[in-house]
């Protein structure tokens, strides 16, 4: 009985990721269901090994076998399936999963033909024609997992070298059972792997979500900031504006202040939206902004080219930037104009935003401080919750032109 000693280590790492997957706070109930899944696969991996072993060791009930053989090979797949759905959750998985059917339906044949493997009255092993198929399909699978992987985390080296590796540990214990030199254990070296795999991804897995967590906290505390910077100056200047209206004309008065109450709103509602809202809920509030700034400054027009309208973008990304052109723009102008537009090319959403102010260097932003903190935050806030990008063309003396490029996926969002 002392080869039944390796269940030890494998039963400590089983029940120390169940352990902390129950107490992380940072999965998703999604995230944690599908990991304890697996863990409960995993399980039932071990327990059919060590009952296929000692049948076909201690006791002769080859029958017996046959049904515990067949669950070994049905459940194998099974994990490397569950695992493209933590990889990919938002996928359906079609493939993968009519692969693991057919695995399944193969493997339930033993019971009653010899068409996979059977053991014979003498409790002997032997594979049939179909009998490498597990091998095949866990491959097919193996490989898909990596495709899927690729795609998923092609911005993010460290993740995909975490999966390939796993990939080649799974690949390499399953290469060493088919060879002579294999020595028969309770638990196989491909189970052995799956759980050491699991410990390792479920590692990287939580790792990824503490940086996440971090991210949006970031990600929140520079909306604040932004938010800090844009409030005072444009409240000082708009109250001092509907102060002067209230003698000279008490209507437009009304009208700015009713305006400036729908607009400061909106800023305090932004705080409380983490995910992405509709362009036209951005150009609203953008629009309530323009008109406010137009009553100070009547040379100023700002006027809207939408071509595309199916997008989602952060709170707050189109505002600030015509409050950029406005502050450091157009406002020295005779004629200041500023043009929103947007418009679909070549797989992404094209939002620009275009003035004919005093331009000035995109090199020196960096260096600007607080007179640019718009641009910085809009930028990072574009990168990191809609994958776009965000770029400056600004000519000092003739205008500034700010292109943001988003996938077209966002409009699933």
């Amino acid at each position: 009985m002392t080869e039944y000693i390796i269940l030890m280590p494998l039963g400590i790492q089983l029940l120390g990721i169940t352990f902390v997957v129950l107490k992380d706070k940072y999965l998703s109930s999604a995230q944690r269901h599908a990991m304890l899944t697996i863990i409960a696969i995993i399980t039932l991996l071990v327990a059919q090994n060590c009952g296929e072993y000692f049948l076909g060791t201690s006791v002769s009930m080859p029958y017996l076998r046959t049904l515990i053989s067949s669950a070994g090979y049905i459940l194998r797949p099974t994990i490397i399936v569950l695992f493209c759905i933590l990889v990919s959750p938002k996928k359906n998985h079609y493939f993968a999963k009519i692969l693991l059917i057919l695995n399944t339906l193969i493997y339930i044949t033993p019971a009653f033909s010899h068409l996979v493997f059977y053991i014979d009255k003498d409790n002997h092993f032997h594979r049939s024609f179909l009998g490498y198929t597990a091998y095949l399909m866990s491959g097919i699978l193996i490989a898909y997992l990596v495709i899927v992987s690729i795609i998923e985390f092609r911005h993010k080296k460290s993740a995909l070298g975490v999966v390939l590796a796993n990939a080649g540990i799974v690949i390499l214990s399953a290469s060493l059972e088919l060879t002579p030199a294999y020595i028969d254990y309770p638990v196989n070296y491909l189970t052995i792997a799956v759980v050491c795999c699991s410990v390792f991804y479920y590692i990287w897995l939580h790792l990824e979500f503490v940086r996440e967590h971090e991210d949006a906290l970031m990600a929140e505390q520079r909306i604040k900031i932004m938010m800090s910077q844009i409030q005072p100056h444009f409240l000082y200047n708009t109250l001092s504006t509907i102060q002067a209206l209230c003698r000279t004309n008490p209507k437009k008065a009304f009208e700015v202040t009713e305006q400036f109450g729908t607009y400061l709103r909106h800023n305090i509602d932004s705080l409380d939206k983490p995910d992405l809202i509709p362009l036209k809920e951005e150009l609203d509030h953008t629009g309530i902004y323009a008109e406010i700034e137009m009553v100070r400054f009547p040379k100023i027009s700002v006027e809207y080219d939408i071509q595309a309208d199916k997008i989602y973008l952060p709170a707050l990304t189109i505002q600030p930037l015509v409050e950029n052109a406005i502050r450091h723009g157009v406002r020295s102008r005779n004629e200041g104009k500023i043009l929103v537009s947007t418009k679909e090319e070549n797989g992404f959403y094209v939002i620009k935003v275009k003035d004919n102010g005093v331009g000035f260097d995109p090199e020196k932003v960096s260096e600007m401080g607080g007179s640019h903190i718009g641009i910085a935050n809009v930028k990072q806030r574009i990168e990191d919750m809609c994958s776009g990008t965000f770029e400056i063309n600004s000519v000092i003396g003739e205008g500034t032109e700010i292109i943001i490029k988003i996938p077209k996926k966002n409009e699933e969002k």
